[in-house]
């Protein structure tokens, strides 16, 4: 039985509506969550608003399927892990949210390869729910790469910021207030993070080190290692920043250079990794009888299938590893 490839790409289309839809709910329920929290701070909140009455309703209403999850998986290592990987890559979600999106992700693909792409072959919507499971870690690893990039193109820029700002007489706070204020995202919102956490009365240091948890940087290791050390030992900040500065400047062109010379390597390897793929199955939807076998026969079929994947996979990780050249 053939499908037509309308029908393909309209089951493709719905998962992923339905998924963008989750996903900008769970975000403004979670922003409408902060700013209600934030309300009970606010000096200007009307007279005529009882925060005690809102309190004991909560409470009366008791823990919510999504709180209990979150708060099972809060200690727990892989909780830790991810809470670690929603930060670097600034999605305003929970961990609970972030697992029910791996949950619904699954079910998702699961439901689109058994449905649309492979009709009743519960091997390849098996197959399609495993892609599924790490759907969402794909896209929050993309983030969290595209942010780190941007946040270390704009590093130089940002010493030169604090640098000047150093100069004109500002102290190291009100410096790094300076650029939350004029720098560019993300980088305003990760020094604004540090600034805040010093005012709550965070020792320095510990929100350097928070910094650099959630932008794993060498070049923002080196800028707040220096700084440490001018806050011990003394000296003059500026100039060692300035000298940061170009050396970074540098970094980041070779970078640049490096990163064209090694773009054919990267998209040979990803021609490569995903070509047998897309093929199988074009291939299937088109003739099902003609690459069918291959998802039928477990004698033959389902070993040559997973020695194919093995072998995709080693060959995508060995050109990776080729190119990814450390500078």
């Amino acid at each position: 039985m053939s499908i037509d490839p309308i029908f393909i790409v309209i089951g493709a289309a719905l998962i992923a509506v339905v998924i963008v839809v989750i996903g900008i709910v769970s975000i403004r329920r979670r922003k409408d969550e902060i700013e209600e929290r934030l309300s009970s701070f606010d000096q200007t909140y009307s007279p005529f608003l009882d925060l005690e009455d809102v309190e004991a309703e909560k409470e009366a209403q008791g823990p919510t399927f999504k709180d209990k999850l979150n708060e099972a998986l809060a200690d727990r290592p892989i909780g830790q892990k991810w809470r670690q990987a929603l930060s670097r890559a600034d999605v305003k979600i929970t961990v609970a949210e972030y697992a029910i999106l791996h949950v619904l992700s699954t079910i998702g693909f699961f439901i689109v390869a058994y449905i649309v792409l492979f009709p009743g072959q519960i091997v390849m919507a098996v197959v399609g729910a495993f892609v599924g499971f790490f759907a969402p870690r794909i896209v929050i690893a993309r983030l969290t790469a595209r942010r780190l990039t941007r946040f270390e193109n704009q590093l130089a820029d940002t010493l030169g910021l604090w640098v000047n700002a150093l100069r004109a007489g500002y102290s190291v706070l009100q410096s790094m207030e300076a650029i939350s204020r004029d720098a560019p995202e993300p980088t305003a919102t990760e020094f604004k993070r540090v600034v805040q956490e010093v005012q709550l009365g965070i020792n320095m240091e510990d929100s350097f080190q928070h910094l650099l948890n959630r932008v794993e940087s060498e070049d923002l290791d080196l800028v707040l290692t220096a700084v440490n050390i001018q806050r011990e030992v003394g000296g003059n900040l500026a100039e060692i920043l300035d000298v940061i500065s170009h050396t970074i400047r540098e970094r980041i062109k070779l970078k640049g250079e490096v990163r064209v010379l090694t773009a054919q390597g990267r998209m040979t390897g990803y021609l490569i990794s995903g070509l047998p793929i897309v093929l199988a199955v074009f291939l299937n939807t088109i003739n099902p009888g003609y690459v069918g076998l291959l998802f039928t026969n477990r004698g033959c079929g389902w070993p040559m299938l997973a020695i194919g994947l093995i072998m995709i996979g080693i060959g995508s990780a060995l050109i990776q590893k080729i190119v990814d050249i450390q500078i």
